[in-house]
């Protein structure tokens, strides 16, 4: 690849379109139901509403968006607890900007900010450290989230503190991991999902094997892909591809980025500083087993949920709120009862209004409220 516009060709895009119609009239569905498939990141899911792919798919492929947003699955107890940390007089609170509005069960981190708390954003956990340094009198926390993506550079933070002897600095670790959740929705009861667009960042530090057990296992294709259209477009090829040849394997159609074997370097520096927690919450998920990450006791003197009392409740989402029902694909976010109403980016009552990653999100600013399908003449 040499220019990004090589991804957003229209003339490709109508042929692949041409391509994935063609496969699909050769496919048999169950019960003539249309094909789920499901995006598992959010990046996906704002790609595929920005650029209208949705829209001008065939009838027989339905898009079912999943849980690949790690501040849309934040519990709003976790949230709770990030407030009563940012709130304390020695503390400053840094944090990525998305999870600034997400809603608590009292207030966000934005309106703890305005009422006076010590909330900064930072675009990695090396700000964060860099704020350590340079405040030695206050205590500097990081909220730590984000899947296998992100767990690298915070991981990498926590040593380089180590190295320079930094005191002041810690984590309120969140970090989650991808495989697990998968695993959840794949055993799900009320959840039929045919397929899979792996997510490409996730998949560019843990490779592409993890995912084996699904074809293996469930017997499920999965294609990992990237971000552009005709990333997605080829992705989805792919898939009907293994459909039509009455196939089960991972594929990459990522490559470019994503090595099959992963990266060796990060995952080794993710192993040092982080291990399994037995179980971790997730906003309407439940508690899913060896899903969420927490700090090694070598170094339980970087981690915030050691060093300060916090409430650690678990609280649950208003009733009116289907962020859970959607995060597993259940409903659209049109379908939820609040979307676009009680529940928008300047009222967010779910983090999946709030997140750039979140569906709700993508929904509203790309107005997938109006499901109409297009020709594919309108991909120009």
């Amino acid at each position: 690849m040499k220019y990004v516009d090589e991804f957003r060709d229209p003339e490709k895009a109508k042929a692949l379109f041409r391509e994935i119609e063609a496969l699909a009239a050769r496919i048999e569905t169950r019960d003539g139901k249309p094909l789920q498939v499901m995006e598992v990141c959010g990046g996906h899911t704002h790609s595929i509403f920005r650029y209208g792919l949705e829209a001008m798919l065939p009838e027989k492929i339905e898009l079912v968006h999943g849980p690949g947003c790690p501040v849309c699955v934040l519990p709003m107890g976790r949230v709770d607890d990030c407030v009563a940390l940012a709130e304390r007089p020695e503390v400053i609170f840094t944090t990525f900007g998305d999870a600034m509005r997400v809603p608590g069960s009292k207030k966000s981190l934005l309106q703890a900010k305005a009422e006076g708390a010590d909330v900064r954003m930072v675009y990695s956990p090396l700000d964060a450290l860099a704020l350590a340094r340079d405040n030695p009198e206050r205590e500097v926390v990081f909220f730590a989230l984000g899947f296998e993506t992100t767990m690298p550079s915070t991981a990498l933070t926590v040593l380089q503190a180590e190295a320079e002897g930094i005191e002041n600095f810690s984590l309120f670790c969140n970090h989650i991991t991808i495989i697990p959740t998968i695993k959840a929705i794949l055993d799900s009861p009320d959840l039929r999902i045919d397929g899979f667009l792996g997510p490409g960042h996730v998949s560019m530090v843990i490779g592409n094997q993890p995912y084996d057990f699904i074809a293996r296992h469930y017997k499920r294709p999965v294609v990992i892909a990237g971000f552009e259209p005709l990333d997605i477009l080829h992705a989805l090829w792919m898939l009907l591809k293994q459909f039509a040849e009455g196939r089960c394997a991972v594929e990459n159609q990522y490559d470019r980025i994503v090595p099959s074997d992963g990266n060796r370097q990060a995952l080794e520096a993710v192993a040092r500083v982080f291990e399994l927690r037995e179980f971790f919450e997730w906003r309407g998920l439940g508690s899913i087993d060896h899903s969420g990450m927490r700090i090694r006791e070598a170094y339980a003197r970087f981690d915030a949920e050691r060093r300060f009392p916090l409430p650690q409740v678990k609280i649950a989402d208003p009733k009116s709120c289907q962020c859970g029902e959607v995060l597993k694909g259940v409903i659209k976010p049109w379908q939820c009862k609040v979307f676009g109403k009680a529940c928008t980016p300047e009222t967010p009552m779910g983090a999946l209004m709030v997140s750039s990653e979140g569906a709700c999100a993508a929904y509203y600013q790309y107005g997938g409220g109006a499901r109409q399908r297009a020709p594919v003449e309108a991909a120009e």
